[in-house]
């Protein structure tokens, strides 16, 4: 029988998916639920040593004679810091140790209670990788903690530290078998070629195959989530996710109904955005989507899941481009995407952005990492000073006020334009369900304000244009991106706040008339 700490399962679990057979255990009362756990594994044999510092080398040694990972599990309070030693070695050996501390619930730390100290991140920079397991509550809880083992164990180019919080009471030994977990695994960039081919196959031979290419240009999706909901038909049991943020939440909700996903990126660091991460290979994500987009079409019939969504998609773009919306930010960018040449287009967050999954039909910019709005405008005009090619940067009052400071520079040049969408608030926070309840919406949190770029352009020597009606919006998109200037040029087109609001829930409810 094993422990009923969940998180304690759920840890000796994957630690022996991951291919861990030794553990050297110290004594302890906080940790003998782990220590416990580790002899009851048929799979892991245990070695007792009662000094933490050696045990931590003995644990060292036993690396490099079976060369994988190996634990040492020490009991909370100073019994952790006796590890450094040890743990400094393996991290200049690039041995994979395992530190695995057992330590009290966190409202008592810092209360004079006793072997307590503030052990995440003890162990500092000589670790590769640090983790503190929740203790789970609900299912979202105990994917955190799943998700946080395996990232941990993914991490064998050093050593780690597990940090394992448990309550009491310590001693309930109730649970009959381990819980059958979730692994990720993890194929480094020296395998990536050769796995890399086998995912392609993957992707073609399975019967319900999704390329997702993030970061952050997802056109349509979110419209074509909308209309399937519940539709078993269209979700995937195979998701390919080649990296980069996802805008739409809907989005992200719908991909996790998805079976499995198998991630491909640069650096080979999990992140399990749709819940059901499985793989993660380190390789170029555009070569990737090249190369399955060579195989489709390379197949002698179109694959049916892949026609099933082309279908869809194709039901959506239909609608968008039927769809009229009145003057309003929609409107505004629909003009710029049905104008603009083949330039490089940097979109400001929130409700930019959203604008551009609608209109765009080709990739685009947009700082996704953090999703913060205050560097949009900065960034773009960093594009500007290295290239001769045309910027365009769209983006919203708020992040254009925030940002101001961009303009401040005397590297800018003619090749930088700019279409500021000004309603005078934060527009996004008018889509938040349930947000209309509160009369601080407007004024503090969306930070309605009656400002203008007129007098911040003049101070910084740029053209300044504006638009406020449907009738003027073409001529002025026109003079924005083709008038010969020397110095960057601004479009403010200002839009009211409520028929912005108003056109956005008229498209969306056009989608499935």
């Amino acid at each position: 029988m094993y422990s009923d700490k969940e998180n304690v399962n759920i840890l000796t679990s994957l630690l022996v998916a991951h291919g861990v057979r030794h553990a050297v255990v110290c004594p302890g009362s906080r940790n003998a639920p782990i220590v416990h756990n580790l002899n009851e594994c048929p799979d892991i044999q245990c070695f007792p040593v009662t000094d933490e510092r050696s045990a931590a080398f003995y644990a060292l040694g036993m690396t490099q004679a079976v060369n994988a990972p190996v634990v040492v599990c020490v009991t909370s309070g100073t019994a952790l810091l006796n590890t450094a030693p040890a743990v400094a070695e393996a991290y200049y050996q690039h041995r994979p140790l395992v530190v695995v501390s057992a330590d009290r619930p966190p409202q008592w730390i810092d209360q004079q209670d006793g072997q307590t100290l503030p052990q995440p991140d003890a162990l500092g920079r000589f670790v590769v990788k640090a983790v503190t397991l929740p203790e789970p509550l609900d299912e979202e809880s105990r994917w955190y903690c799943n998700r946080l083992v395996n990232e941990a164990l993914m991490a064998q180019t050093g050593p780690v530290h597990v940090n394992v919080p448990i309550t009491e009471p310590l001693f309930n030994f109730t649970t009959a078998t381990l819980p059958d977990e979730r692994k990720i695994e993890l194929t480094p960039a020296s395998m990536a070629p050769h796995v890399l081919s086998h995912v392609v196959r993957m992707f073609i031979h399975s019967k319900r195959p999704m390329l997702i290419a993030g970061q952050p240009w997802n056109p349509l999706m979110d419209e074509a989530a909308m209309l399937v909901a519940d539709d078993e038909r269209y979700v995937p049991d195979f998701v390919l996710y080649t990296g980069g943020s996802i805008v739409s939440k809907r989005l992200k909700h719908f991909l996790r109904k998805a079976k499995q996903t198998w991630l491909v990126n640069a650096t080979g660091q999990p992140a399990d955005t749709f819940l059901n991460l499985t793989h993660v290979v380190q390789g170029d994500g555009d070569v990737v989507a090249d190369q399955v987009r060579f195989m489709l079409e390379q197949q002698p019939h179109p694959h049916p899941f892949v026609s099933l969504w082309d279908q869809l998609l194709t039901y959506v773009r239909q609608k968008v481009e039927a769809y009229e919306p009145p003057y309003s930010q929609m409107a505004v960018v629909r003009c710029l995407e049905n104008t603009v040449d083949d330039v490089p287009i940097h979109y400001g967050n929130s409700s930019a952005i959203r604008l551009a999954n609608i209109y765009a039909q080709h990739p685009v910019w947009c700082n996704r990492g953090v999703n913060g709005i205050e560097g949009s405008l900065s960034t773009a005009a960093g594009f500007s000073v290295v290239t001769d090619d045309k910027v365009v940067c769209v983006l919203g009052d708020l992040s254009f006020f925030y940002d101001q400071n961009a303009l401040w520079n005397q590297n800018l040049r003619g090749n930088l334009r700019i279409l500021l969408l000004n309603n005078g608030r934060g527009g996004i926070f008018n889509m938040l369900p349930g947000l209309n309840q509160s009369p601080a919406r407007d004024k503090l949190v969306a930070a309605a304000h009656p400002a203008t770029a007129e007098g911040i352009c003049r101070q910084n020597d740029i053209r300044y244009l504006e638009v406020r009606d449907m009738q003027h919006l073409q001529r002025a998109m026109d003079t924005l991106l083709y008038m010969d200037s020397d110095r960057p040029v601004l479009l403010e087109a200002f839009t009211d706040a409520a028929t912005d609001e108003r056109a956005m829930k008229d498209y969306y409810s056009s989608l499935s008339h």
